[in-house]
């Protein structure tokens, strides 16, 4: 009975972890907007797109919390075995949720300041943008295949 504990655990970690670095992302590339607004403030549609691409991470995160949530209601019994694999799950993909979303956020938002200072790199920071995302997605198919 106690194992479903060390579920909700990783889950919990899971959720707060990378909507957290997807928050804090989030703000990041709001800060550059609003500042690069200031110099050109024609990239106000370009730079918003960029500012929502931390906030995946936190998707991902929800996206697990869910899966895991019912495949945990489900089940009458979970075995100390699973509920370890489903707290790593979580933990690991709250934590590079997290750490990709702060570094994808500072990455946009170096994209944005260039973009306020006339060069066109908007496609090439997209293009950038999504290595540090790949790796939310490896995780967050890793927590999947734990289930």
């Amino acid at each position: 009975m106690y194992t479903f504990y060390l579920a909700y655990a990783g889950m919990a970690v899971m959720l707060i972890m990378s909507c957290i670095g997807s928050s804090i992302g989030v703000t990041i590339g709001g800060n550059a907007t609003v500042s690069s607004l200031k110099k050109n403030p024609d990239i106000f549609g370009q730079s918003m797109i960029l500012c929502a691409l931390p906030s995946t991470q936190g998707l991902y995160g929800f996206a697990g919390f869910f899966l895991m949530l019912n495949k945990v209601k489900v089940l009458e019994e979970l075995s100390l075995n699973s509920s370890l694999a489903l707290c790593a799950a979580g933990i690991a993909l709250g934590i590079v949720g997290l750490y990709s979303a702060l570094k994808q956020s500072q990455l946009v938002a170096n994209g944005i300041n260039e973009m306020a200072n006339g060069h066109d790199v908007f496609g090439k920071t997209l293009i950038l943008a999504v290595f540090p995302e790949l790796y939310a997605i490896l995780a967050f198919a890793a927590a999947f295949l734990a289930l």
